[in-house]
């Protein structure tokens, strides 16, 4: 696969002649203060609502720990090829994370359905060229850059390189709003979906959250805490350094369960969960379980400085509740403990809403080489639009809080927002 890959992609000068492109596919190369100064700067210049700090997933060192430990490459389909661009005396302006991809796994917005009726035609979807973290549906920068003058150039080398590539499509999963405006306006098609996140309204603990709650959705979640309690869990949550090498063992033993029981193989290894133990500690919390002195269950959740990402969750034994438990009600107190605003609990899941969780809309942008497929699939998406915007207001009228919601967390961003 990789030998016509490395021959159809080549960057160019952009059009702005302060500014040369070039492909690295090993970050490894890439200096990391410099990529991480770049997704700093992206966060506080364009208001995604992280902060002034990183947000865990666009880091250097989780994007290299994946590349380091066989999580992607060429055996996993996920090829990196990061753009990379600088100004003319050779200093990093902007970048993106980007893959040539040989599947449609691991990237939460599916596509499947367009690879098909490639492969009907006589045409090939794969590879194509993905900009995305991988195996994580969380929205955040994709086109990390300096300024917005950087960044632009960013958008305009990132269609530049799709177009001469002689790939099927190009896809930016996730990004943040002033991202898609500016690649919609590039002339890649916008695709919207849903998640589902918790949203702090000034809460000072779990049962003030309670309180704001419908009656039936408060008792209900009393009665899935109480059965755990009941059941003599034991809860305990480390943080950081504190989590040691026997606990990773255990979590990856059940991280790796859940994928076994759904018949499915793991993206991740124990390697990549050690390594961004150690190199970027103050962004974990796992949450473990114990019944009888044994550890039955662990969750590992991802925080910066506004938010809590709901990761991965395990289990060895069964526990009735012990999953809403662990991935929900531990997150939603950690969160309000640190006066978080916001839990992303991932993809899919509309049962979170019963827990307190709301829609809240996602994008991803979407270009495709073949004119007749693009027109295909631009008709596609507006007639899904019109029916995700019908699915919104009926969830909408099923809101889990007493009367009309609280107002929302300037952090989160209601479908159909700018």
């Amino acid at each position: 696969m990789s030998t016509g890959l490395r021959k159809s992609l080549k960057p160019e000068r952009t059009k702005a002649v302060d500014y040369r492109t070039r492909i690295v596919d090993d970050l490894g190369a890439v200096p990391a203060a410099d990529w991480n100064a770049l997704a700093a700067a992206t966060a506080g210049d364009e208001g995604t609502g992280h902060g002034s700090g990183l947000q865990p997933f666009v880091r250097h060192e989780f994007l290299a720990a994946l590349e380091d430990t066989g999580c992607t490459g060429e055996e996993a389909g996920w090829l990196p090829r990061h753009l990379l661009v600088e100004d003319s005396e050779g200093r990093l302006r902007a970048a993106v994370p980007l893959y040539l991809k040989a599947h449609s796994w691991g990237e939460y917005v599916f596509d499947w359905a367009w690879a098909d009726a490639y492969r009907r035609h006589g045409l090939r979807y794969y590879p194509k060229l993905l900009s995305a973290v991988p195996f994580t549906p969380v929205c955040g920068p994709r086109l990390l850059a300096a300024d917005a003058p950087s960044r632009a150039a960013a958008a305009e080398a990132l269609l530049g390189l799709a177009r001469a590539s002689e790939l099927s499509s190009l896809h930016v999963l996730f990004p943040t709003a002033p991202e898609a405006a500016l690649l919609e306006g590039a002339g890649m098609m916008p695709r919207t979906g849903v998640q589902f996140h918790w949203q702090n309204r000034g809460w000072s603990n779990f049962d003030d959250f309670l309180a704001a709650l419908a009656q039936p959705k408060r008792k209900k979640i009393r009665a899935e805490r109480r059965r755990v309690a009941d059941a003599g869990v034991r809860i305990e949550r480390r943080h950081g350094t504190e989590i040691r090498e026997r606990d990773w063992a255990f979590f990856v033993r059940c991280y790796e369960n859940t994928y076994e029981a759904h018949g499915g193989m793991p993206y991740l290894n124990r390697a990549f969960f050690e390594q961004i133990g150690s190199r970027m500690p103050e962004h974990l919390a796992l949450v473990l379980a114990e019944l009888d002195g044994r550890s039955v269950a662990a969750s590992l959740l991802m925080l910066d400085r506004q938010r809590v990402y709901g990761r991965y969750w395990g289990a060895i034994a069964h526990i009735p509740c012990l999953h809403f438990e662990l991935c929900y009600y531990q997150t939603i107190e950690l969160a309000l403990e640190r006066g978080l605003p916001v839990i992303e609990g991932g993809a899919q899941g509309e049962h979170k809403m019963a827990r307190g969780f709301e829609p809240v809309a996602t994008r991803s942008l979407h270009w495709l080489a073949e004119p007749a497929f693009a027109d295909a699939v631009d008709r596609f998406l507006v007639r899904e639009t019109g029916a995700l915007d019908a699915y919104l207001s009926e969830l909408d009228e099923r809101s889990p809080f007493r009367g009309e919601p609280p107002a929302a967390s300037p952090f989160v961003q209601r479908p159909g927002a700018d």
